[in-house]
């Protein structure tokens, strides 16, 4: 019996081990590390000099900064670490004289709670500096100082701050390469996902638009990566100019952004490869074998960023491609010349896969060579166009002073939030009231799903927490045991906190317990009252964000579809101009692709993110879903035509050719025009069925690829008409049906 339990606790470590390993090495794991490091070293100095009461406050100092110090490039990590030290002396000063206000003491709480929460009109980095700040506020209420004076202590929280600036760049300069090298992993290990998901579409699917709702989501957390990758490789490389190694990593991590675009640009028109695939099982079955090589590989990469000698052979993917090829020609020799437009889009299909090959072979050589130079990308003020600059204007917070702000509405919901929390646990003498408006300020964020989420995780992992703790110190007295499994509870949940929240409040949990049985002997006590006041924060949170200024998706995902149309127009008048003009690719053709990706992924963002509020405020769902996918399609169409022109000769553009895409960019412009006067905002705004002008303008797609097949007998300027007219039908007919679901949109009476 024994030995069948270790046996399958060892099949069991066996099968988890690389996942365990890839966990300790990852830069979550060695953030939380640096934490367990940064507070745990002040409070032993404190103890064996006998200054407990200063090793405390620098190890809060420290606590409280750490949230800022996430992924990006040094000087920006420094920036925000700094800000939140500065931030938390401020408050820690505050706070430390709010006990004696008495009747003052809930106003200034409530405006403390809003004026630090506002400052997340700044963006992501800002929203992490507010955080620091909210918790130290309502940890001014968990320990006052006897022995230092107000000022004395908030003093020493900044200490604490710089104290972990100080860990943080020790341990950036330590292993500089670690989070470029995670993120860039992670990035290899999405795209190859996305291929995979995108060899599923192949052949008639039941559950497609699943597969592309999966797809939208990929695509969203790539761009989040790309966006990431942007800061780490562009910022140095502006800051502190070029090294062999960041070459390399931006060459690769260039491939990997044409990878995606390449990805998305096929197939588009599905029904056509239905139709194909169903006759012709060998092709569908060719494609699908070569991109789930492409997946393989990509995977391979991934695990072996270091060792080139463990790369993949480049051979399977080039007898995979043979093979398709071969498989083509046969097609074309069998079939009939009617179908010669189809061999013609199997040919464009190859030609994307070929350059999907080239690509993977080129990050192999890549990352295998080693001395590169990147001369052409070396022009700073074309870099700098790749990177999303905050604006950091104090005219911001002025504009966001208004119900029409996402920011204010919950700022100002926080601080009622925050203070009804704190009079509760007053009113009732809970023993640590601050556990209230601490769980509050952890769980509630601007959206409604995400809020919801984390208040039934909360809820889930302090109660697990509480059984585990319990057990435990049923079993166990030492207070030496509780110290590290308080520490190593700690380090874990804050490994945790980005990827199982659930797990995460189930460890934090632990470590305030396991703190508590140190200083305190009634434990069951602490276990009773931390239980209740996380249920009283977490239905006080989803109670506040369910009536209180409640800031529904649909409010919002108006803007964000005519971002995402208006980037797609912008992307789509750069590729008219390009293919028209010829010449050097333009800057600002790959600065709108990039606004088109980005846009298209804030679109998806926001759908996902109405989709888990509920039904009632799910505004007209499903003909927002269609507008959602007609952008992503759209997009796809414009990356497919835009792979295309960059990397292969084009003829003249025809007159066909400007009055099309002019009729294009003229229903783009319409559907605008359309979103613009559409009020998202009013509940009331509802879905008639106007009768939508009739068109006179009729696309006459296959006369026009005909006319250009026959007037040469040229492939290569066959297969640039099929896919060009394919793709400005493609691109007409979806700007008609943006143009006819807008203009069905009205607001009711």
């Amino acid at each position: 019996m024994t030995n069948q339990i270790l046996t399958t606790i060892l099949k069991f470590i066996s099968k988890h081990a690389k996942d365990l390993f890839g966990f300790f090495k990852s830069s979550s794991f060695s953030k939380a590390l640096l934490i367990g490091i940064a507070i745990t070293i002040p409070v032993v100095f404190g103890i064996v000099s006998d200054n407990f009461e200063i090793g405390l406050a620098i190890c809060f100092g420290a606590f409280w900064c750490s949230p800022s110090d996430v992924n990006g490039s040094l000087k920006h990590k420094q920036i925000g670490i700094l800000f939140s030290s500065i931030l938390v002396v401020l408050i820690s000063f505050i706070g430390g004289y709010l006990q004696f206000l008495n009747n003052f003491l809930f106003p200034i709480l409530g405006l403390l709670t809003f004026c630090i929460a506002f400052i997340s009109v700044y963006g992501f980095r800002a929203s992490l500096i507010s955080f620091s700040g909210l918790l130290a506020l309502v940890l001014s209420f968990a320990h006052t100082s006897e022995e230092l004076e107000v000022y004395q202590y908030a003093l020493l929280i900044g200490v604490g701050g710089l104290w972990y600036l100080l860990l943080s760049t020790i341990w950036y300069h330590l292993n500089p390469k670690a989070q470029t090298e995670e993120t860039l992993s992670l990035t290899f290990l999405l795209t190859a996902d996305f291929i995979d998901t995108r060899r599923q579409l192949i052949g008639e699917q039941p559950n497609r638009s699943e597969l592309q709702t999966q797809l939208m989501d990929l695509q969203s957390e790539l761009i989040e990566n790309h966006e990431t990758l942007r800061e780490i490789f562009i910022s140095s490389r502006i800051s502190s100019g070029r090294s062999n190694y960041q070459n390399k990593r931006l060459l690769v991590f260039i491939q990997l952004i044409e990878m995606l675009e390449t990805a998305v640009a096929n197939p588009v028109n599905y029904d056509k490869m239905d139709a194909l695939f169903s006759t012709h099982p060998e092709l569908k079955s060719d494609f699908q074998q070569l991109l789930s090589e492409f997946s393989f590989q990509l995977r391979s990469i991934a695990r072996n960023i270091n060792k080139p000698n463990r790369f993949p052979s480049h051979r399977k993917i080039s007898d995979v491609l043979e093979k398709l090829k071969k498989d083509i020609l046969e097609f074309k020799i069998d079939t009939q010349t009617e179908d010669y437009e189809d061999y013609l889009m199997l040919q464009n299909l190859l030609d994307y896969q070929k350059k999907q090959s080239e690509k993977i072979k080129k990050i192999k050589w890549v990352l295998d060579n080693p001395e590169l130079s990147t001369d052409d990308l070396t022009r700073k003020h074309n870099l700098s166009r790749f990177i999303v600059s905050q604006d950091y204007d104090p005219k911001l917070l002025f504009r966001n002073l208004s119900f029409k702000s996402t920011i204010f509405k919950h700022s100002l919901r926080l601080a009622v939030t925050v203070t009804l929390g704190h009079a509760i646990g007053l009113y009732f003498d809970f023993q640590n009231p601050y556990w209230i408006i601490l769980t509050i300020i952890v769980i509630m964020r601007p959206s409604y799903g995400l809020t919801k989420t984390r208040s039934k995780d909360r809820i889930i992992g302090t109660l697990i927490g509480a059984v585990l703790a319990s057990g435990i110190v049923f079993l166990i007295h030492s207070p030496y045991v509780y110290g590290v499994l308080g520490v190593l509870s700690l380090v874990i949940a804050f490994s945790m906190v980005q990827k199982n929240y659930r797990a995460s409040a189930t460890f934090i949990t632990l470590s305030v317990i396991f703190i508590y049985a140190i200083l305190q002997p009634d434990v069951l006590k602490v276990i009773q009252f931390r239980v209740i006041d996380t249920l009283i924060g977490a239905g006080l949170s989803y109670v506040a964000m369910r009536f209180l200024w409640p800031a529904w998706s649909f409010m919002e995902i108006g803007d964000n579809i005519k971002d995402s149309l208006k980037a797609n127009t912008d992307f789509f008048k750069s590729i008219r101009n390009y293919y028209q003009t010829k010449g050097d690719v333009p800057t600002s053709l790959k600065v709108n692709r990039k606004e088109a990706f980005v846009q298209m992924s804030n679109l998806s963002s926001a759908f996902q993110r109405m989709a888990q509020e509920p039904e009632s405020k799910q505004n007209n769902i499903e003909d927002i879903y269609e507008l959602v996918v007609i952008n992503h399609t759209f997009l796809s169409s414009l990356a497919s035509l835009n792979t295309y022109i960059q990397n292969h000769k084009t003829t003249a553009a025809s007159e066909d050719f400007k009055l099309i895409s002019d009729k294009i960019t003229a229903n783009l412009d319409r559907v605008c025009r359309e979103l613009n006067a559409v009020n998202f905002e009013n509940s009331k705004t509802k879905i008639t069925m106007l009768e939508v002008e009739k068109r006179t303008f009729t696309f006459p797609a296959d006369r026009i690829t005909k006319n250009a097949i026959s007037s040469t007998d040229n492939e290569r300027s066959h297969k640039e008409a099929h896919l060009v007219w394919e793709q400005l039908y493609w691109l007409y007919s979806l700007s008609e049906k943006m143009l006819e679901l807008t203009s069905k949109l009205k607001t009711g009476n």
